[in-house]
């Protein structure tokens, strides 16, 4: 993704806008309602199943669609602000986002949900990537170790509250709405960002004329579909041909969308994708890695709630309570990470992170299959606190080290691109669910065995493949530098005094 950052406003009088920090409010509030939003989708999917009568494919939609169209509406969502403004694309994002989140919350049955779902997908995906860009245009560099201080905290609290949220309204069932208040919450947060957003966001532009790649675009959305649409739809379809031929295509699509990025390079220099980062080893790996991660945490997150709620019967409230050990787990493990390992320890405090997580999958693995559907949400919190260690020390410091020995000037494009594969393993992950998880219990005999002991296995199989996952973060790692050069912080990128965009309210 070839996203610029806005270069840093001066620090001169006049300069810096006087309602920054009610913007910083306003951006950092969008940010988390789409964070939490993911989160509670996770724990109401077993009342959107019962209330709907979704289909197990259906699900995986709901959940993998968002992700999908948030992925592959990042990478060009960036470069929209670029060119039409970024508070103008911030606003038409969470517009988006509100209208689409009433959709959800009014959908009349699975398809209009699964729809709408993606609606709201592509609408974040417009409205996330300004939010680094408006903060770059806005703060002065001296606030900006602070603002981004404040994104941690934010980020901590979304992990947190986002599950124990989701699992409020969904047990609440307010006015007899069931799951909906879960997407209906985010109307009167949307409309208060727009009224905000307009009067206090200052307006920029990327400085230079950028051009939009659609082609490029349309070329990297195929190839997806073409991947991810069989692996979703394969199990309940009982693997049909056109679903192989169609996985079997998606890397000729994806060398022809190779070929093309090289040749718009050539031709007026705007890719989609800037090909060049990934002459750089440590950038190369670390996108691996960040597939490898994201696809793990997009199988574990769903089959965790599928095992919870479905197969052990619990409410939505307990489900939500069970996870907060993990939510804190990471919150702690990352500030610890950044502020007091990773400057002494380097790229061993990922790997460690890789291998405690890994561990403590194990130990789930080892509780699970000693309890079986008699499990207590105690025994389960030594094994989410491991994990979520392990999360924690990979989560915080893993962007600043792929970005480590990347040219300053293409900071911008490499962070969008990290932003970009993450989701893209997410939408992966949920696909492999219907392998993983689903394979086991759509063939299990329900007539001879307890649905506790089915979602048990299923849930077991599926944490085999997130130790899998992990071990291979653990080996990809490896390529990452010893440890994060300062020079290559996204949050600084180089700049021309020449070059510093205009800002208007």
């Amino acid at each position: 993704m070839t996203t610029d950052l806005p270069h840093e406003p001066s620090d001169a009088g006049g300069a810096v806008d006087p309602r920054r920090w009610l913007a910083l409010a306003v951006v950092m509030t969008a940010s988390l309602m789409d964070m939490v939003d993911v989160t509670i989708v996770n724990i109401a999917i077993p009342s959107i199943r019962r209330d709907t009568g979704a289909s197990f494919g259906a699900i995986q939609w709901i959940t993998a669609g968002y992700a999908l169209a948030f992925a592959i509406g990042l990478i060009t969502g960036g470069r929209l602000g670029d060119i039409y403004g970024r508070k103008r694309l911030f606003l038409l994002g969470i517009g988006g986002f509100t209208l689409a989140s009433a959709l959800c919350g009014f959908a009349a049955d699975p398809d209009m949900l699964v729809a709408t779902r993606i609606l709201q997908g592509a609408a974040g995906a417009m409205m996330v990537p300004q939010v680094l860009s408006i903060v770059h245009a806005t703060f002065p560099a001296h606030e900006r170790g602070k603002v981004f201080g404040m994104f941690g905290v934010m980020i901590g609290l979304g992990a947190v509250t986002g599950p124990l949220f989701g699992a409020l309204l969904t047990q609440w069932n307010l006015f007899g709405l069931q799951w909906r208040p879960i997407f209906l919450i985010n109307l009167p947060v949307g409309v208060a960002g727009l009224a905000l957003g307009t009067r206090c966001i200052g307006e920029s532009k990327a400085a230079g004329a950028l051009r939009i790649d659609l082609v490029g675009t349309a070329l990297a959305g195929v190839a997806l579909l073409m991947l991810l649409y069989p692996l979703t739809e394969g199990q309940s379809s009982g693997w049909p041909l056109w679903g192989f031929v169609s996985m079997g295509a998606s890397p000729l699509v994806l060398a022809v969308f190779v070929r093309y990025e090289r040749a718009r390079t050539r031709r007026d220099g705007s890719p989609l994708v800037e090909l060049p980062l990934f002459r750089v080893k440590s950038f190369a790996a670390g996108i691996a890695v960040q597939l490898a991660f994201g696809t793990v945490m997009g199988i574990f997150f769903l089959v965790w709630t599928l095992y919870m709620q479905l197969g052990l019967g619990w409410s939505p409230l307990r489900a939500g309570v069970t996870g907060l050990p993990f939510a804190l787990a990471v919150s702690t493990a990352a500030g610890l990470s950044v502020q007091l390992l990773v400057p002494r320890f380097g790229r061993r405090v990922l790997q460690a992170g890789a291998l405690v997580m890994a561990a403590g999958v194990l130990a789930y693995l080892a509780e699970a299959h000693r309890h079986g559907g008699g499990i207590h949400s105690r025994q389960m919190v030594l094994p989410l606190v491991v994990m979520g260690t392990g999360m924690g020390l990979i989560v915080a410091p893993l962007t600043d080290a792929v970005l480590s020995e990347v040219p300053r000037e293409h900071a911008g494009s490499a962070s969008g691109l990290i932003n970009t594969t993450n989701q893209l393993g997410v939408a992966v992950g949920m696909s492999l669910v219907s392998i993983c998880f689903f394979g086991i219990v759509d063939h299990a005999d329900l007539a001879h065995r307890t649905v506790a002991s089915v979602f048990t296995q299923a849930f077991d199989n599926s944490l085999w493949w997130v130790v899998g996952g992990l071990l291979l973060c653990f080996a990809l790692m490896f390529a990452l530098p010893e440890h994060a050069a300062r020079h290559t912080d996204p949050a600084a990128p180089a700049a021309k005094p020449a070059e510093e965009p205009a800002l208007t309210r």
